[in-house]
């Protein structure tokens, strides 16, 4: 498996439900290798986190990372606000979420797979996140704030459900228009004026 490109919205394969890596598939080189194509396509967009299906491949694995660097152009208002911190890369196979709490945390969100745009849209403030490593070692987070968000966002991916399905959809635009339009108005203020 070769480096592979980001399959956009319009590709059925976004639209499907991503299958469970087989027990006798963990440790595996071919799984291995996905992850590592995973890594590179998520870090070369850049962006926070990816599934499998985003480079054609139906299976249950989502990575995710944030570093300082993605994350330099907020305030430390705006990190705090959003829950926005830095975390080591993370590889979960067969991701199961529970959601802590109502989705009443909303604020723009995009999708490498739908690029250059965002839409405000609602999610849980934490989850909880169980699965495993791509060598099978199990795994749970419990998360809050932004890795919160990343992890809803990425087990839609498996489910066929992109953030457009979820989205407040008078919100959604181009990143250029709501970036200079937008990002310095409150979320209150962005749902009053779009009446979203």
């Amino acid at each position: 498996m070769g480096k592979l490109d980001i399959v956009r919205a319009g590709h059925p394969i976004l639209r499907g439900v991503a299958q469970a890596i087989e027990p006798d598939e963990l440790g595996s080189k071919p799984l291995s290798q996905l992850v590592r194509n995973m890594v590179e396509a998520m870090r070369r967009a850049p962006g926070v986190g990816l599934a499998a299906p985003q480079i054609g491949v139906a299976k249950r694995v989502i990575v995710l990372e944030d570093a300082e660097r993605l994350m330099a152009n907020l305030t430390p208002e705006q990190r705090a606000e959003k829950g926005r911190v830095p975390f080591a890369l993370r590889t979960i196979v067969n991701p199961t979420l529970e959601l802590v709490g109502e989705p009443d945390a909303v604020f723009f969100e995009g999708c490498l797979s739908v690029p250059g745009f965002s839409a405000l849209v609602p999610r849980a403030k934490e989850v909880i996140v169980r699965g495993t490593d791509e060598k099978g070692n199990p795994v749970e987070w419990q998360a809050s704030g932004w890795p919160a968000r990343i992890l809803q966002h990425e087990v839609d991916h498996l489910q066929g459900t992109l953030y457009i399905d979820r989205m407040l959809s008078r919100t959604f635009g181009v990143n250029d228009e709501v970036g200079s339009r937008w990002s310095s108005l409150s979320i209150a203020e962005v749902r009053e004026k779009l009446r979203a």
